[in-house]
């Protein structure tokens, strides 16, 4: 339980400081025998400052209770 909650705040520190992530997919848009049409789209993921207060809260209280739990 503790790596969990090392872990959730971890991640929820990420998240506050990287706020949106932005990644390329390649879509299959025509394929004519030996001719292939592709097409890029770019995607953008967003996630508000507050989900990653509350992942790292998570990750506070489960440590806490990790450590309570062991005395």
């Amino acid at each position: 339980m503790k790596a969990l909650g090392i872990i959730l705040i971890v991640i929820g520190i990420a998240m506050i400081i990287i706020r949106e992530v932005n990644f390329t997919t390649e879509k299959e848009v025509a394929d004519l025998g030996p001719i292939e049409l592709n097409k890029k789209e770019q995607k953008r993921v967003a996630w508000p400052t507050y989900a990653g207060i509350g992942v790292a809260a998570c990750g506070v209280v489960i440590l806490v209770a990790a450590m309570r739990k062991t005395t």
